[in-house]
């Protein structure tokens, strides 16, 4: 008689997911995973291939969870006045930079070459529809690149307590966005 299951794909990723944000990726091991989720290292080699797969999973998972977000908030109309494409990429970005400081181990890791593509691809459609509705299809890859590579640069900055001239955070985030964003409509 075959044993019982006594994990599960799901909740080997969701475990990784949380080992990572409380301990790193160098706290990411199969032995840790397998403590958390109550089996011995070795059953997980029955859903989990080695450690980097198991990282391509975590990582996958939270790509997935971010698209979901940023995919929610395209679907919202927009609000908070002004034009509605730039309230939209206004919104991403505030959608993105919350993701960021609450998962930010997370965040880290989806800048690895662990991440993998087509999560990656569906992840940036949101910002390439936002940016397309702002200055039109020709140049919508560019201004979402644009858009994305300041994000990603302040929120890397932002997690790695580089900002310590002092100052406002928010208020800085806010004003390069602001000011990104009427670079673009122009």
């Amino acid at each position: 008689m075959p044993t019982p299951e006594r994990t599960s794909t799901a909740a080997i990723i969701a475990a990784g997911r949380g080992i990572l944000e409380s301990d790193g990726l160098s706290g990411l091991t199969m032995q840790a995973v397998a403590a958390r989720v109550g089996v011995r290292a070795p059953s997980l080699y029955k859903r989990v291939r080695d450690r980097d797969a198991l990282i391509v999973g975590v990582v996958e998972a939270i790509i997935d969870d971010l698209s979901a977000e940023l995919e929610g908030v395209e679907s919202e109309p927009a609000t908070g006045g002004g034009d509605s494409a730039e309230s939209v990429l206004a919104a991403l970005a505030a959608t993105y930079r919350g993701f960021a400081l609450a998962h930010p181990e997370g965040f880290r890791l989806m800048f690895t070459a662990s991440a993998p593509l087509a999560s990656l691809d569906r992840a940036a459609g949101p910002v390439r529809r936002a940016s397309a509705a702002v200055v039109g299809d020709e140049d919508a890859l560019d201004a979402a690149r644009l858009v994305t590579a300041w994000m990603t640069g302040f929120l890397q900055m932002e997690l790695g307590g580089a900002f310590r001239l002092g100052g406002d955070i928010d208020q800085a985030f806010d004003y390069g966005l602001r000011h990104l964003l009427k670079g673009l409509a122009r």
